[in-house]
């Protein structure tokens, strides 16, 4: 699936109910990990966060949450944010609303979270008028692109450092899929952004 690294403004435009960045008055950054929490990635994520002193927010797919109790403990203990992901990460616009709607529910009943983001970013405006009367719907303005297996880890880099400014939410992945540009990439845009001044905080 195509994407861009940076959301164009035409497309904040057309869905103005939805959380694309906050404010760009402050020198502040906005982490969010998606699809954990899994064993093989989440606690590796959660270390690099703890020596930045970065807090983040984590929207975690149901489905992962049952299999992987005690790395969603770890995620909360750390003191980040939870958003919910849907229990099995579905595609909203190959989806019956009901069946999409159910199955964010029963998320829900797992993550306990007033924050939502749809799987790929995308779901019918249909189900996003839906949510957005149950939770904040967040989207993002810069995505790393580590899910992306012909990205190098060094572009996947320059790609958040570039596109980064004042209040941006930054989406990364703690999945297998993304683990080989997120262990390059996360670290070196910490230490980057801790130069340039940043704080990171939760949603």
């Amino acid at each position: 699936m195509p994407y861009m690294v940076k959301t164009p403004a035409l497309l904040k435009w057309f869905y103005p109910g939805l959380t694309w960045h906050k404010s760009r008055s402050e020198k502040v950054l906005y982490l969010t990990f998606d699809d954990g929490p899994i064993p093989e990635v989440t606690p590796f994520v959660l270390q690099i966060l703890a020596d930045f002193k970065a807090k983040a927010t984590f929207f975690c797919i149901g489905d992962n949450v049952q299999k992987h109790p005690e790395i969603f403990e770890q995620v909360k203990a750390g003191g980040h944010s939870i958003g919910n992901h849907t229990f099995n990460h579905l595609r909203g616009w190959d989806t019956a609303d009901e069946i999409y709607l159910q199955n964010t529910q029963k998320c829900q009943e797992l993550v306990q979270s007033k924050l939502f983001r749809p799987p790929y970013g995308r779901a019918k405006k249909a189900q996003f008028a839906v949510l957005r009367n149950q939770y904040e719907v967040i989207m993002w303005d810069v995505l790393s692109g580590d899910f992306d297996p012909n990205l190098s880890p060094q572009k996947c880099y320059q790609n958040i450092v570039d596109k980064s400014s004042n209040g941006s939410i930054v989406v990364f992945h703690d999945s297998l899929k993304a683990w080989p540009r997120t262990q390059y990439a996360l670290p070196k845009a910490l230490e980057y952004w801790k130069k340039q001044g940043y704080q990171f905080k939760t949603l």
